[in-house]
């Protein structure tokens, strides 16, 4: 196995998003505006990576104030990549679903998904939000690149 199979294997990122992608359920029967974009809240883990606790109330703010999340679907019509008419110059990040983005979290509309008919209670909801395509505002490699 090579080694950068192992360290996608080993990647916390990635199993973050497989745990939330798994929470979630299956996404594909939820319609979304053409030019939106889903995503998945992140939230911190309660320990640090250096074993600080966090408090409740803190971890609370994630849901309200957390500027990244993973991409669950995107709308068909969205546009990534611009071009401006005047100067004729691109601009734009390619987004792709499951990428980690960055987000102002007042110009998103925030909503909790669960997909999954097994399970209703309110803990098993995903907190999410909807931003139009133009409103986000960087790709990242791994959540913990801001906050």
């Amino acid at each position: 196995m090579s080694a950068v199979l192992k360290s996608k294997q080993n990647d916390p990122a990635a199993q973050l998003k497989r745990d939330i992608l798994a929470k979630i359920g299956d996404v594909s029967e939820f319609e979304i505006a053409q030019n939106e974009v889903l995503l998945a809240i992140y939230q911190r883990p309660e320990t640090t990576a250096s074993g600080i606790v966090l408090p409740h109330q803190n971890l609370k703010e994630d849901v309200y104030q957390g500027k990244v999340g993973l991409v669950v679907k995107i709308g068909e019509h969205c546009q990534f990549d611009r071009v401006d008419p005047y100067t004729s110059v691109k601009t734009g990040i390619p987004i792709s679903l499951h990428d980690w983005v960055v987000v102002r979290p007042s110009d998103t509309w925030a909503l909790d998904i669960n997909m999954r008919s097994d399970t209703l209670s309110k803990k098993d909801y995903v907190p999410c939000r909807l931003v139009h395509d133009k409103d986000i505002r960087a790709k990242i490699p791994h959540p913990g690149v801001a906050w």
